[in-house]
């Protein structure tokens, strides 16, 4: 089957909030330098993104040397808010007394001060005397009107403003709520939806001028639910976390994990403000409580992760051990935390746990009824459509599915028969539907149902190109269990993995050899290796290593390894380009796979590294080799062979993992020439271009010998492992792994005045990797962290 049509795609411009107007408008003057104010952490982190995206950045806090302060911190906070120290650099700091001038030159400054307009408008009067003509200004709030940020400050700022809301914390969260007023210009709309879209990576939603907008609006209303409902229904926090957390595509946290992460303190701040600015017949607003339990947790400091502990904390035990608390919701004391054993935690049918009889499902089905209920009533209030407000949630709450999403996994008509069994209002939105559901597909296209009665199109930005529209209007080249070929246009095909966690197993290995194949006959001339999952691939199944280990199927085991070995390098060696281009975790196996690409277009999000140690083992399909050779052709390295094995040996004995694409450049996990996408959405689509642009003059990249350090290197590695040792950094069964990584990194017997060719690195790759297997500690390692997600320190 040949790629030369390629799948269509449906691209439409962003959705400008200010209608066919603002896509009439010329290009929006490009914004080439940042001016933030107000340097906590959202002001701070919202710099720090700017930052990451290459942008210089002015930081201006009230508190005098604050922003100095507040870069120094992100310098050493983990999760990191920079990509990379470097981008530190870009980011200029000074103080509101006398700083404002910095920003003359700023072509957008982003407020972030306190939530009071009076004070947000005394500053926007003091931008107003030193900010350049038609430079955009913007507010971050997430509560306060818009009406009331620009009162009294002329038509010529109105025209000027916009919010932008960020979420919390601004490097990893995805969503850019952006409002516009009745006043602001379209083109600088314009400007900062594609600013935040391409250079800073954000799905932009435009949102109605309302309380909360969208997600916090939703959030806020479902977090008040969990809460009402679990004290009501006499819940333990475990069993409303569980009920809340994955049944629904909630994260595990579900809602009093959640609150423990953000802070149970800015609950009560959130319900002020929201009860300041909605109706007293909101939903929402009569909902709101007096929890006494909380306001009590509040003024001890039990503020979640951030204070003395929340509804979960740590205890040591009688042998230092720590020990998981919950708190007990009836009588506000610590006890041991337990498993939730509700029957309704066994059913994998949303609709089936919201009907089971036990208090888990009774819990589920009034947690879901108050917020679709809630959801399907603000639209369009909130946003123009149920689409938009499901990107917002899943976005901005990390849920797995948007409200009209799971109403659909309920069905609509049952959600409006409850909520009438209840004595509740049935939305118009949810009466419209009916039978029906809020999404479908229609000639292959993913449509939604408007608020007009009529089913549209789920549009895509310019250039953006998503596997799972593809997917929905095409069949697969070719298909196993494990991984898919499908056509993405052009001539360019993508391998995409669909294994739990795209673990990599013999199905995997077997469609790189299909793809290969297929490319070699003249079926495409590019490949891209993507998918659309949380995790490029988490690396090799070592649950079917640990098996054939314990019935000693040794051969076979061998025999994988050496398949993979082969798979890799035929990736490498293809008479046509072949791009990685992943998200999120590619480690060990998934690493390797990138290693042997052409070239490589990631997401800057995406976490890079050799961790095979933390089981025992070491990379066995050629992520040795690689690396040497890598460090062995960096011309910044040291010349000689034993710099680029200490350097390897380096990286691969302690799994470090680069925390970033731009991280994985400084580790050459990635070469400089590599690209890094910002926005998620736009990386197939890079990625393609990338592909295409190798075509012509390809030929595949040669390999040469490596010289190697043999006996005297080996020596020099023991004893830097014995250092380790001295200082209580190294297990018993880490010097037995790095001895046979050593051994491996330089050259085995091979004496250091001869070349070491690829072929006997991967003889001994294997030959190590299987002695390490047969080591019970090794064994002991793989079954620990398939039991419990950790490595084991043997």
């Amino acid at each position: 089957m040949s790629l030369t049509t390629g799948a269509t795609m449906v691209e439409t411009e962003l959705r400008a909030a200010a209608g066919p107007a603002a896509q009439a408008q010329p290009a929006a003057t490009p914004i080439r330098k940042v001016g933030v104010i107000g340097a906590g952490v959202m002001g701070a982190g919202i710099a720090a993104q700017v930052a990451n995206a290459g942008v210089p950045v002015v930081l201006l806090d009230i508190v005098p040397g604050g922003a100095a302060k507040a870069i120094e911190r992100m310098l050493k906070t983990d999760p990191a808010p920079f990509m990379q120290k470097s981008a530190a650099r870009l980011v200029t700091p000074g103080d509101i007394e006398g700083g404002l001038p910095l920003l003359a030159d700023c072509d957008w400054i982003v407020e972030a001060i306190v939530e009071r307009p009076d004070a947000k408008r005394a500053l926007y009067t003091k931008l107003e005397a030193v900010r350049k003509p038609g430079s955009i200004v913007s507010s971050n709030t997430s509560t306060i009107p818009l009406s009331a940020l620009t009162e009294g400050l002329g038509e010529g700022f109105a025209a000027d403003f916009l919010i932008t809301h960020f979420f919390n914390p601004p490097r990893y969260m995805r969503l850019l709520e952006v409002v516009r007023g009745p006043a602001t210009r379209p083109d600088a709309l314009a400007a900062i939806a594609g600013f935040g879209d391409r250079v800073l990576g954000k799905t932009v939603i435009p949102c109605k001028d309302r309380p909360g907008f969208i997600a916090n609006r939703i959030g806020g209303m479902w977090m008040q639910s969990a809460i009402n409902r679990a004290f009501d229904l006499g819940l333990t926090v475990e069993e409303a976390d569980a009920v809340m957390g994955r049944p629904l595509g909630v994260p595990k946290t579900g809602v009093f994990g959640l609150l423990d992460l953000v802070g149970i303190d800015l609950m009560p701040h959130v319900a002020a403000s929201m009860k300041a600015t909605l109706p007293e017949t909101d939903a929402y607003v009569l909902g709101l409580r007096d929890n006494t339990l909380i306001t009590r947790m509040i003024a001890e400091g039990r503020t979640g992760r951030k204070g003395k502990g929340g509804f979960y904390t740590r205890e040591k035990g009688a042998g230092g051990e720590s020990l998981k608390r919950a708190l007990d919701l009836t009588t506000g004391d610590y006890r041991a935390s337990d498993k939730p054993q509700l029957e309704s935690l066994s059913l994998r049918d949303l609709r089936a746990l919201a009907e089971h009889p036990d208090r888990g499902g009774r819990y589920a089905r009034a947690v879901l009824l108050d917020t679709l209920g809630y959801a399907a009533a603000l639209v369009p209030e909130i946003a123009d459509s149920v689409a938009d407000v499901d990107a917002a949630m899943r976005l901005g709450y990390n849920w797995q599915y948007g409200p009209f999403e799971l109403i659909d996994k309920l069905g609509a008509a049952w959600l409006a028969k409850a909520l009438a069994q209840d004595g509740r209002p049935v939305p118009p939105l949810l009466a419209q539907v009916g039978e029906g559901a809020f999404y479908r597909v229609q000639d292959s296209t993913l449509e939604y149902l408007g608020t007009d009665g009529g089913y549209h199109a789920v549009p895509r930005p310019a250039g953006v190109l998503l596997l799972a529209d593809i997917k929905r209007r095409t069949q697969p080249l070719a298909k196993n269990g494990s991984a898919s070929l499908w056509d993405v246009g052009d001539g360019v095909a993508c391998l995409e993995f669909h294994s739990k966690m795209n673990a990599l197993d013999p199905g995997t290995v077997e469609m790189i050899g299909k793809a290969v194949a297929m490319g070699r006959k003249g079926g495409f001339k590019a490949l891209v290796i993507h998918n659309e999952g949380e995790q490029f691939s988490v690396g090799a199944n070592i649950g079917l290593a640990l098996f054939a280990a314990n019935i000693a199927a040794w051969g076979e085991i061998e025999g994988l390894i050496e398949q993979g070995q082969k798979a890799m390098r035929s990736l490498r060696d293809a008479p046509f380009p072949v791009v990685g281009a992943p998200s999120g975790m590619a480690l060990g196996g998934g690493c390797e796979i990138l290693l042997h690409c052409d070239a490589v277009q990631a997401h800057a999000e995406t976490y890079i590294g050799l961790v095979e140690v933390g089981v025992g083992l070491i990379p066995g399909w050629g992520g040795c080799t690689t690396m040497l050779r890598r460090w062995a052709e960096n011309p910044k390295a040291p010349r000689g062979p034993m710099p680029p094995v200490a350097k390897a040996f380096e990286m691969i004995s302690t799994a470090q993992v680069a925390k970033s694409a731009f991280e994985a450049k400084e580790m050459l996990l990635l070469r400089p020439a590599d690209g890094i996408t910002f926005n998620r959405d736009r990386l197939l689509a890079d990625a393609k271009a990338r592909a295409l642009s190798l075509v012509e003059g390809y030929a595949p990249a040669e390999v040469k010998p490596v010289r190697l350090p043999g006996a005297s290197g080996r020596a020099a590695l023991a004893m830097a492992v014995q250092q380790q040792v001295a200082l209580g950094r190294a297990t018993p069964h880490d010097v037995v792994v790095c001895e046979y990584l050593a051994e491996t990194l330089t050259g085995g017997r091979r004496d250091h005045t001869e070349d070491t060719t690829e072929a006997e690195l991967h003889a001994l790759e294997r030959r190590s990797f299987m002695a390490l297997l047969r080591t019970p500690a090794t064994l002991a390692r793989v079954e620990h962290m398939l039991e419990t997600g950790r490595p084991l320190r043997n």
